[in-house]
């Protein structure tokens, strides 16, 4: 049996129907290339496992019988994998018709590239944001106050502050979204129709050289969920290998429909525990500390969002 082109892995977790279109589509515009599909199961029970079985005996099942998280999950694929290309997919992707050549033809003519990211779009055809720099202190102090669900949010304080507040929030509203810092981190400035270098790609779809992995690393499994894809971008570029990103290789994401799922507060404490352990792995101590002294004020905030803002918003 030839060498596979590609290893494609998808770990999935309780989104059966769109893992289904996400293989669908991979089948549908495979064309000529030959393919290696694992999917790692990370305790889905809602079906996935059988479906898999029955429906797609080509793919390579891991089944496992409890969530070990997207980054450890992903390397015992990794580990199994054969080709000179992995391609780590979200399950909640679809393909669209021209992807493998075009990622296939820019990796092979541009051999400097360790790590492709595609353009991603939404599921009605709009940009999504794809592209971030890496963190630093100030940005990710911000977000912990309030990830902009509280100060950045586009919803009227009226129906859930007292109006006394409202003049004073509405104020740190326009001072929250006029950071420059956020504004860099978010790369909010990115223009999504040009070929260009990056810092980090978003996890939902990251198209790797083998050899990159052979030289930093799979994924740091003390990352349960979040920063994953952050930190093996971060060892990329220390490294000196280039990340890029490519507009005419198009996927469909239809959006954090696995983890969408979970509870806001229960997200929030992964989210935070992620954020320090990348701090404590790449920062100097007295950012990590920052980081950890505010992680109690950010559960405060996370509750109060919960109580008068998402719920009285439904």
């Amino acid at each position: 049996m030839a060498k596979a082109d590609l290893s494609v892995i998808i770990v999935n977790w309780k989104v059966k129907d769109l893992l289904k279109k996400c293989l669908d589509s991979i089948l549908a515009y495979q064309k000529n290339y030959q393919l290696e599909i694992f999917i790692v199961d990370n305790h889905s029970q809602d079906g996935s496992v059988e479906m898999i079985k029955k429906d797609y005996p080509m793919v390579s099942l891991i089944a496992l019988e409890k969530n070990i998280g997207f980054g450890a999950a992903n390397n015992l694929a990794i580990k199994k994998a054969t080709a000179d290309y992995i391609f780590l997919l979200n399950p909640d992707t679809e393909l669209t018709a021209d992807f493998f050549d075009q990622a296939f033809s820019y990796m092979q003519n541009n051999p400097a590239v360790g790590i492709l990211g595609p353009k991603i779009i939404n599921s009605d055809g709009s940009q999504q944001a794809s592209i971030r720099n890496l963190p630093n202190l100030l940005s990710q102090s911000l977000t912990l106050f309030k990830l902009q669900n509280i100060l950045g949010s586009d919803k009227p304080l009226e129906p859930y502050i007292n109006k006394s507040l409202i003049a004073p929030v509405s104020k740190i509203r326009k001072l929250f979204s006029a950071s420059k810092a956020l504004t860099h981190y978010l790369a909010e400035d990115f223009d999504y129709s040009r070929e260009q270098s990056v810092e980090q790609i978003m996890g939902a779809a990251m198209f790797i050289r083998r050899s990159v992995l052979d030289k930093i690393g799979v994924f740091d499994t003390k990352f349960f969920v979040w920063f994953e894809e952050v930190d093996l971008c971060q060892r990329a570029k220390k490294a000196g290998l280039e990340i890029k990103y490519f507009p005419q290789a198009v996927i469909i994401h239809h959006g954090g429909q696995s983890f969408s799922q979970s509870q806001t507060l229960k997200k929030q404490k992964l989210f935070n525990k992620s954020l320090w352990y990348y701090f404590f792995k790449h920062k100097p101590f007295i950012q990590t500390l920052i980081i950890f002294l505010l992680i109690p004020i950010n559960i405060g905030l996370t509750l109060i969002y919960v109580t008068f803002f998402k719920n009285k918003g439904k």
